[in-house]
């Protein structure tokens, strides 16, 4: 039996479309902070936001995700994360590139000096996590600094599915399985959410149009602004 479709919803954001210039200033400028530091919570900062902020452009990670990810819950030799607290409290895996596994156990034990009993893996100076100001802020500060461009933290996740996706353009019909991979490793609960972002793909909708022809409109439909995260 063929799915529900989902109701249809008009929405009007639009996420920013990261340029590789871009991100390569704002990661430059992430790596560039001050190296003096008079507490532990500047020197914190320093070796923290360069390795927070990679991991959401990496894997695709919410930013309430990265918050709130448990040391124990990261295993530092195979590279996999358990992501226990997500959208809906669903439990789901994401396996690190091995150049992010190196960067996380290289962080792993800088931080592990400063906060030798903590609980979080990136902790906040309180022993807990970071708050939503405190990323939101953090990236609002070194992203201005060096683009004048309006981005949020939140949107590197949406270009990681975006990237992702651009490389199936080309390579034949048959990328159902990578998107089912894509659709869990992102943790979301229906891949109707992960079809969304075939329409900020130049390209993926007409390859799509020209194959599933009159079946397009029902195979895509629109989602609300909630299956967005």
């Amino acid at each position: 039996m063929p799915p529900d479709v989902p109701r249809k919803e008009k929405s009007t954001y639009i996420p920013h479309a990261f340029t590789s210039e871009e991100l390569e200033r704002f990661f430059h400028e992430c790596d560039s902070l001050p190296p003096y530091a008079h507490t532990m919570e500047q020197r914190s900062r320093q070796i923290t936001l360069p390795v927070f902020y990679r991991l959401l452009y990496s894997s695709g990670i919410r930013t309430n995700e990265a918050r709130m990810l448990k040391r124990e819950a990261v295993n530092m030799s195979t590279g996999v994360m358990d992501i226990r607290y997500s959208k809906g409290h669903d439990q789901h895996y994401i396996v690190l590139h091995d150049s992010m596994l190196r960067l996380m156990q290289t962080y792993d034990q800088a931080i592990g000096k400063l906060y030798p009993d903590r609980a979080y893996f990136f902790p906040a100076k309180n022993g807990g996590f970071h708050t939503r100001s405190w990323v939101q802020k953090n990236f609002r500060q070194l992203w201005d600094a060096v683009n004048r461009s309006r981005a949020t933290a939140y949107e590197l996740r949406h270009h990681y599915a975006i990237e992702n996706i651009n490389r199936w353009v080309g390579e034949g019909f048959g990328f159902d399985d990578k998107l089912l991979y894509l659709s869990k490793s992102m943790g979301h609960t229906a891949i109707e959410s992960t079809r969304y972002y075939y329409y900020l793909v130049p390209g993926m909708s007409h390859f799509l149009e020209k194959h599933t022809e009159d079946g397009f409109n029902a195979l895509i439909p629109e989602v609300d602004d909630e299956d967005w995260e």
